[in-house]
């Protein structure tokens, strides 16, 4: 029998975290979390998310050991702002039993019922800046440190409990050498000069720091048609610039401005630290640190993951001029692969940026849907 208990305390909550550790240990392609970092991501008092979401953690038991997990949350900027009606959930895991995935789902909708919402969907984080998707295609991949991993049975375990599939991301990988400088050089001066632009390059976080919120506003003004897309708050810029700016190579985050220094594009890539996290194994200290500097300084396989264009220039050519710093960039840096973060199968303007690149899918994934009526 298969019982479901909240998370009622840190010792509990640090047990949720933990729990993936003990159905992938043996897994190659499995990326761990800082497990100081997880536990701060569901902190009421640190996570900024807490002031417009809620989240309850449950834990599922069965002779007496934990077999799953999953987070209940509730996002009430899209609840109450946009009018969806979504019982959001993620940080959903569990073994390979039907039971012990049906008793988590069924807190999740009992929550939904309770606050009158009209259905439930994930796997999803609280924001459009966390993790999303259940990986369905590309189980021989190495995960990243912004994606979920997990077994292909997750898969038949929501359709046999009457999901069905709500949205598809695509991942998709391309050598550097695949880039070839003539698609964009002379396309890079030609828009720099029809539409006065220029480019940023940074040399320390410090000087990234007061571009950081205009960042985040082309952000939100940048994705708002994007179905699900939920705005990134004042107080939550605070917490990611705090949190994950200085963590990312300065040369790796590139912005666009026009003749009045307004930014029109941005654009950041991380390092894959993919190989350091499984290094590190959830801790930090003693030797944890080391191997995510090392992976930054050196490490070969870039992922982006973030591309923004101001609404009045997209399709005009600015994608260029990113293209072609990154190119100076990665050449001097001796990057051999690019990874993208998942993208929406509907968004069919990213595809189209990265045409000339020959890009092949690799991964797929879905969040899933049911109603609660």
């Amino acid at each position: 029998m298969v019982q479901v208990k909240q998370v009622q305390s840190k010792s509990e909550l640090k047990k949720f975290v933990k729990f993936p550790f003990s159905i992938y240990k043996d897994s190659p392609y499995w990326v761990p979390p800082i497990i100081n970092d997880e536990m701060e991501t569901f902190n009421t008092d640190k996570n900024p998310v807490f002031q417009n979401a809620e989240a309850s953690f449950f834990l599922a038991y069965k002779d007496g050991k934990i077999v799953g997990r999953v987070a209940a949350i509730i996002n009430w900027l899209e609840v109450k702002e946009q009018n969806l009606k979504k019982m959001r959930f993620g940080w959903f895991d569990f073994t390979d039993d039907l039971e012990v995935s049906a008793a988590l789902l069924e807190k999740v909708a009992e929550i939904g019922q309770e606050h009158q919402l009209a259905y439930m969907e994930g796997p999803v984080g609280f924001s459009n800046l966390d993790k999303v998707g259940v990986l369905i295609d590309g189980f021989d991949h190495i995960g990243t440190m912004i994606t979920w991993y997990n077994h292909p049975y997750y898969q038949k375990h929501y359709e046999h409990h009457g999901f069905v599939k709500e949205k598809e991301y695509l991942e998709n990988k391309f050598l550097f050498a695949n880039a070839d400088p003539k698609v964009f050089e002379k396309a890079n001066l030609l828009i720099k000069k029809r539409y006065s632009l220029r480019e940023l390059n940074f040399g320390n976080s410090k000087e990234i720091m007061p571009w950081v919120d205009k960042m985040f506003d082309l952000f939100n003004n940048s994705y708002s048609s994007l179905s699900s897309f939920v705005k990134i708050t004042d107080v939550q810029k605070e917490y990611f610039k705090k949190k994950y700016i200085s963590f990312i190579n300065p040369e790796y985050i590139k912005f666009i401005v026009d003749s009045d220094d307004q930014l029109v594009a941005f654009a950041i890539v991380m390092p894959s630290f993919s190989q350091a996290l499984q290094k590190a194994n959830g801790k930090l200290f003693p030797t944890g640190v080391f191997h995510l500097l090392k992976a930054k300084k050196h490490s070969k396989d870039v992922i982006f993951y973030l591309i923004g264009i101001h609404p009045d220039y997209q399709n005009k050519g600015v994608t260029a001029i990113i293209f072609n710093e990154y190119y100076k960039t990665f050449k001097k840096r001796g990057v051999v692969n690019c990874i993208r973060t998942p993208e929406l199968e509907e968004n069919v303007a990213i595809r189209q940026m990265w045409k000339h690149f020959d890009p092949v899918t690799h991964k797929r994934r879905r969040t899933y849907k049911k109603s609660l009526s």
